[in-house]
């Protein structure tokens, strides 16, 4: 933790425009509130004329909140400016890669509105999930794969 007096890595010295901004979403109180806690956290910090420069510890005290997230939006500020300060970063990647890509999904959905295999009045989806593999579509899916994705698109008939 850094003490009163230290010396700051990432100064924030917000312009008025920035400033007003930032007042005007707290303000109208609308967006997620980490959004609107990194929001406070700046404007606290801010050094300009017309800022509090409050130090970490004060901010941290009186929005309760911790280092990290002081440090951390200070940082993102100074280095990537406020929309990244303010805003999550998107990941690069899902975290999981989706069983179905485009192609798959529309085969799939071919498959889905095609005529029921022999002794079935339709196509469940368990069946789905045996023939996308049998077929080669997909190399696995479970039938909860295969509903999300049919509801997802538009399909009820299975």
């Amino acid at each position: 933790m850094m003490s009163e007096t230290g010396v700051k890595k990432h100064v924030v010295r917000l312009s008025a425009e920035e400033r007003g901004a930032l007042e005007a979403m707290i303000r109208k109180g609308k967006g997620p509130a980490s959004q609107l806690l990194k929001a406070r956290i700046l404007l606290k910090a801010d050094i300009s004329d017309a800022g509090d420069g409050w130090s970490d510890e004060r901010i941290i005290e009186a929005l309760e909140t911790s280092l990290s997230t002081v440090y951390r939006t200070r940082q993102l500020l100074v280095e990537d400016g406020l929309d990244a300060a303010l805003k999550r970063k998107p990941r690069e990647r899902p975290s999981i890669t989706p069983i179905f890509d485009g192609e798959a999904e529309a085969r799939l959905i071919q498959l889905a509105c095609s005529e029921a295999p022999a002794g079935h009045a339709r196509w469940t989806l368990r069946l789905l999930e045996q023939k996308v593999v049998e077929l080669g579509i997909v190399p696995r899916a479970s039938d909860n794969t295969i509903g999300r994705v049919l509801k997802k698109t538009f399909s009820n008939r299975t």
